[in-house]
């Protein structure tokens, strides 16, 4: 058997999440074969500590290296769009973190720093051509994109959508949201290297999964996806409140610079249903990942982020010491709800599984690179709204820009 050869670029807290699931994929072998990160001391440290053999701190290196299948793309947002492009250049299958891209101000000379105060019209063009520039290359070049929304692989939602196409019913309403106490890494706080703030870094993961949602209903039903038609959005930076910055103490995450931190999305689908998505980075007791579908002979609540398996009590945080309890938890003391396995109820490992399958079976992986395409269409004209005031539908926008 041919062994599916992986090459990681970056070495932050997302490429651990890959190289475990990696770890976990059964029936091909895999094997990661190196690792590029900009820093000489966190590559050489990521590589020796996790035992890859080549380590690197530049990605470009290796891009011509025949033995190597797949290029894991695991950098901040600003830095997807040409890794991907010359990845797919050199021939190599990628996996892509969310979001696909986005808008960073390119174009913009340097010294500008608030790109968020940019038109969202402007945003959003874009944005949007960078996308297509991503799923021209991948398309020129005859390689796979797998979008590692692992929340479509998540064991919870995967057995909704079993129900749901057992049930045969019509999706009537999706609700899905991601929101905790705000990232940690510096890049999130700029739009010029995050490319947006909760509704983006956050969102995209419930908004991908509501879309693909309606997508699979599409294809079970007429063979074709059910698209998103219209977007209303709002957004805020709720933690730039003057009462909130007066307060002492900040339990929550409030650097932000020109990102939002809290963002409703509402959608109308082609077919007239609807989707929620909620993001914020204002939510505290830990992290929350939650989906609600109603149908018109079902109700299915997931909590991707629940458990009650365990339960431990401690006075002090400092008794469990740096033994992982669950993500964005503020305190280690009183009641807590230890995480079995974390990355495995999210869908991390399944994820891995399906795209070395689409790999090495030469399928498409359940997750591509047009989902991650629409989550970026739909995020920016989302800004737009929330910029305007006002509905945006797809196709007027599209008449609106080309006129």
């Amino acid at each position: 058997m041919k062994t599916i050869k992986v090459r990681l670029v970056g070495s932050g807290f997302v490429t651990h999440l890959h190289l475990n699931a990696f770890r976990q994929v059964i029936g091909m072998p895999v094997e990661v074969v190196a690792v590029a990160s900009r820093t000489p001391e966190k590559v050489r440290e990521f590589a020796n500590r996790n035992k890859i053999p080549k380590y690197y701190t530049d990605y470009r290196n290796l891009l011509d290296d025949k033995d190597i299948d797949v290029i894991d793309v695991c950098v901040p947002n600003i830095l997807h769009r040409q890794v991907c492009i010359d990845s797919a250049e050199a021939g190599k299958h990628i996996i892509c973190e969310k979001p696909l891209t986005g808008y960073f101000g390119e174009e913009l000379q340097n010294g500008i720093e608030r790109v968020g105060d940019i038109p969202k019209i402007e945003m959003y063009k874009m944005a949007v051509r960078n996308a297509d520039d991503m799923m021209k290359a991948i398309e020129r070049n005859k390689v796979k994109l797998c979008y590692a929304e692992d929340f479509i692989y998540a064991p919870p939602v995967v057995k909704a959508k079993r129900l749901l196409k057992v049930a045969g019913g019509t999706i009537l309403e999706l609700r899905s949201e991601e929101s905790h106490s705000g990232s940690h890494a510096a890049y999130s706080r700029e739009w010029r290297l995050s490319g947006g703030g909760s509704l983006l870094r956050l969102g995209s993961h419930s908004l991908g999964l509501v879309i693909h949602l309606k997508n699979f209903e599409g294809m079970i039903k007429d063979g074709k996806p059910i698209k998103v038609k219209s977007i209303t959005a709002d957004v805020g930076n709720l933690t730039h409140l003057p009462s909130f910055r007066d307060e002492e103490k900040k339990w929550i995450v409030d650097e932000w610079n020109d990102v939002e931190d809290w963002a409703p999305l509402f959608l109308t689908l082609e077919d007239g249903t609807k989707g929620v998505v909620f993001s914020n980075d204002i939510t505290l007791g830990g992290i929350v990942n939650t989906l609600e579908i109603y149908s018109s002979n079902t109700a299915i609540k997931v909590d991707m982020a629940a458990n009650d398996a365990i339960k431990a009590y401690s006075p002090s945080p400092e008794i469990f010491g740096d033994e992982y309890i669950s993500e964005k938890i503020e305190t280690k003391a009183g009641w807590s709800f230890p995480s079995p396995d974390e990355d495995w109820m999210r869908g991390y490992p399944q994820e891995m599984q399906d795209f070395v399958e689409a790999v090495y079976y030469d399928r498409n992986p359940v997750s591509d690179g047009e989902l991650g395409r629409q989550v970026v269409e739909v995020t920016y004209v989302a800004y737009l709204s929330a910029e305007e005031g006002c509905r945006i539908d797809l196709d007027e926008l599209d008449k609106r820009i080309n006129r």
